[in-house]
């Protein structure tokens, strides 16, 4: 069946003409992303059928055990873009070092850094998870890449996108104008154009936070929540409700859908550590599809796509969402000894959460 509707090829490829100096290999590069997610859609789709659930018998970089379905989704990844010559190396959630890539490709001008399978934890309970990806320039294109070539800000990516496997699959898309969504038609194999210009709501009465983490929390993320919770009583004066996945993906998509904020926030639980998700390959892409939805992407403090990458796999605080929520947790970081109202009476001393002095 054919469709009279954009395909992600032609859709490529009509941004290309608008750029008369334009080789293709950034179109090269995403067709092949694309190839991979397809693969790792019917992975995910046919689950235990296809033998990949369950623990591979590893450990990743990340100290977890890895999963089979996350080691073949890696390799989807690899095998679909290391050949084509447009990308000079790779990073991967799954990889301690950058991949190498085999002698016999051509090394081309492009970095991928990718998580092969967000949100692994939901596909014993048939929920949704993805894949997310950030496409920077080389700054030594046509040669190997090494470490420091990856530590680039995320406003300098030329492209990033995520793809979300439930009960369709669809990749999320931005090479610097706007962002867009396709759909996949497994009658034809192709990604069909179906939300072009995503943006995110700036109404929105929805926030996600794991919430079993606030007595580890900051003052501002908790007084934040509080007065989201404290509802229409509450110096908010309206109603939100919360959400939790457990999907960067997911919560992702969901933002650019229906508006609200996600917190993934730095706090006290691990001594030392700067936050949770990975700056290169989930906070980078998915802030900037964020801000070119016209939503905002911050560590809480500063704009995430600001921050300079020392390390790899370095992790970061991330909120994201609607930008006038994302300026109201800056501000409350910004101010001093901010604590959550205790006149608030849920989250007084005696209420459901309570207030730790």
């Amino acid at each position: 069946m054919l469709t009279n509707r954009t395909t992600l090829t032609q859709f490529l490829i009509e941004e290309r003409r608008r750029f008369a100096d334009s080789s293709g290999d950034l179109n090269g590069l995403i067709l092949d992303v694309a190839l991979a997610c397809k693969a790792i859609s019917r992975l995910v789709a046919r689950g235990d059928l296809a033998g990949v659930l369950g623990a591979a018998g590893a450990t990743n970089v990340q100290c977890e055990q890895q999963q089979r379905l996350d080691a073949r989704a890696n390799d989807c990844f690899l095998r679909a873009t290391e050949w084509g010559g447009h990308v000079a190396g790779m990073v991967s959630d799954e990889l301690e070092d950058p991949y190498l890539l085999p002698g016999a490709y051509p090394r081309g001008k492009y970095l991928l850094a990718f998580d092969p399978l967000d949100g692994l934890s939901n596909i014993d309970v048939n929920l949704s998870v993805g894949s997310v990806f950030s496409i920077l320039r080389s700054p030594n294109p046509g040669v190997d890449a090494v470490v420091g070539d990856y530590l680039q800000p995320g406003q300098q990516q030329v492209a990033a996108g995520y793809a979300i496997y439930g009960p369709s699959t669809m990749l999320v898309l931005s090479v610097g104008r706007g962002v867009h969504g396709f759909t996949l038609e497994p009658s034809l194999g192709e990604f069909i154009l179906t939300h072009p210009d995503m943006r995110v709501p700036t109404s929105g009465s929805e926030f996600a936070i794991n919430s079993s983490n606030y007595r580890f929390w900051e003052p501002a993320v908790r007084r934040y929540v509080d007065e989201c919770l404290a509802g229409s009583a509450g110096p908010r004066k309206r109603d939100f409700t919360m959400r939790w996945v457990a999907s960067l993906v997911a919560e992702a998509h969901r933002i650019l859908t229906r508006g609200g904020v996600f917190l993934d926030p730095r706090d006290s639980k691990k001594a030392g550590a700067a936050g949770r998700l990975r700056l290169l390959y989930e906070a980078n892409p998915i802030g900037f599809l964020v801000e070119q939805a016209g939503g905002r992407a911050s560590t809480g403090r500063t704009p995430v796509l600001e921050v300079q990458p020392k390390e790899i796999h370095q992790r970061v605080g991330f909120v994201f969402g609607a930008a006038d929520e994302v300026a109201r947790i800056e501000a409350y970081h910004a101010e001093p000894d901010d604590e959550p109202d205790p006149n608030i009476p849920l989250y007084a001393r005696r209420g459901l959460f309570r207030v730790t002095p």
